[in-house]
């Protein structure tokens, strides 16, 4: 059981601890994103167990990867070469996690936009809550991966890879309440997430692909358009209140109504 404290007198794994937590809460924004996009199709009951499940569910398969990290490195081998692009395990989950990620995106937007289509007896199937976590752990299969062998590359020491992990979930179990609600209460956001989903499809389907796009281009993007989102409900509140402000304004002095 030494490996479990055999990092702590380590400066550089405190380090590495630190900036692993990050990569972890990030990759669980995302993943809070798209459950709150799938959980909100289940009855209103179920929503809630099915995002914690999901957060559950898709922490523990990062925790077994990490146990299993000589399989995952094996993933980078070289398996085969297409038109001088080398593919590895690794690239061909990459290029399934992004084109399954723009497949749901894509669905959604179409339905936000153009509504269910009353022909279509698919449409009229409600998913199951199995379905719900089974898409969030698909999904999962992808960013953990990718996170794992990120964290490989960070830091020797296993225990400061699962306690990156296990910090993440926490954060994530008490943040995405608020994200959930937030998401769903508007439209709008809804959209934009959705939007940011077709981004990171993008990304891993470019990285699949070989070609390797910073992380950092691709969160900021994703933060200035979350900021000016943020603006513009701010702006739209502000131009609610204002008739509701006059008219307090008017009971208080009647001679404003003359």
């Amino acid at each position: 059981m030494a490996w479990l404290t055999e990092w702590v007198s380590d400066p550089a794994a405190w380090s590495a601890l630190a900036a692993l937590v990050t990569l972890e809460i990030v990759l669980g924004v995302d993943n809070v994103v798209f459950i709150s996009i799938l959980a909100s199709k289940l009855p209103e009951e179920q929503q809630d167990k099915a995002r914690q499940t999901g957060i559950l569910a898709a922490g523990g398969m990062r925790v077994l990867f990490l146990l299993a990290v000589g399989w995952i490195i094996g993933l980078k081998a070289e398996l085969f070469e297409i038109f001088g692009v080398s593919f590895s395990g690794k690239d061909l989950v990459l290029l399934a996690g992004g084109l399954f990620l723009i497949y749901k995106a894509t669905k959604e937007i179409h339905h936000k936009l153009e509504g269910e289509d009353p022909s279509s007896t698919a449409a009229a199937v409600a998913p199951t809550f199995a379905a719900v976590i089974g898409q969030v752990m698909l999904l999962d299969l992808v960013f953990s991966i990718d996170s794992v062998i990120t964290a490989v590359g960070m830091t020797e020491y296993i225990a400061v890879m699962v306690i990156a992990v296990l910090t993440s979930i926490v954060v994530m179990l008490g943040a995405s309440g608020p994200i959930y609600r937030f998401v769903n209460r508007h439209p709008s956001v809804k959209m934009l997430a959705l939007s940011f989903l077709l981004l990171i499809g993008m990304t891993l389907i470019a990285e699949g692909m070989g070609q390797k796009i910073p992380k950092g281009y691709v969160y900021a993007a994703m933060a200035f358009s979350m900021f000016v989102e943020v603006l513009n409900l701010t702006s739209r509140r502000n131009k609610e209140q204002e008739p509701v402000e006059l008219y307090e304004k008017m009971e208080a002095d009647p001679e404003l109504v003359s």
